[in-house]
């Protein structure tokens, strides 16, 4: 299996992957040789561009994809000591939590939070967060 480098984060991504498992960015090549067949192709085929993002298969399956509907129960749950920003891999602000968790302040941000992703598309929850996103079925 052939490796090449995200243009986005610089991580190291299977040459056959649509997105970057890190930083969610489509693959640049993949891209360029999707456009180039579509162009060949019929009319009628898919739109092909920047802002069309394609229906998912069963090979878009992401390594490390964070789940919208986890993260906002883990905020609701155990956002008081910042356990859903540990699990969308901000430990910075995870540590903040905790070292506050003793005012109460964490708990009400971590429910307001929690609240937000479970209202949110799965598109927007992964621009907003900066994470690849495990899209739900329902």
């Amino acid at each position: 299996m052939s490796t090449i480098f995200c243009t986005g984060c610089g991580e190291v991504m299977p040459a056959d992957a649509q997105f970057c498992a890190k930083c969610g960015k489509r693959n640049a090549t993949l891209a360029t040789e999707t456009a180039s067949t579509a162009a060949t192709s019929s009319a009628a085929a898919a739109p092909v561009g920047p802002d069309v993002i394609p229906a998912p298969t069963e090979r878009d399956y992401t390594p490390g994809a964070k789940s919208r509907i986890t993260a906002g129960i883990l905020g609701i749950l155990l956002g008081g000591i910042g356990v859903h920003k540990f699990y969308l891999n901000k430990i910075g602000l995870g540590i903040l939590y905790v070292v506050f968790c003793w005012t109460a302040i964490p708990a009400i941000i971590g429910l307001v939070e929690g609240i937000i992703y479970l209202t949110q598309d799965d598109v927007t929850f992964g621009r907003q967060q900066m994470v690849a996103v495990r899209r739900s079925s329902y």
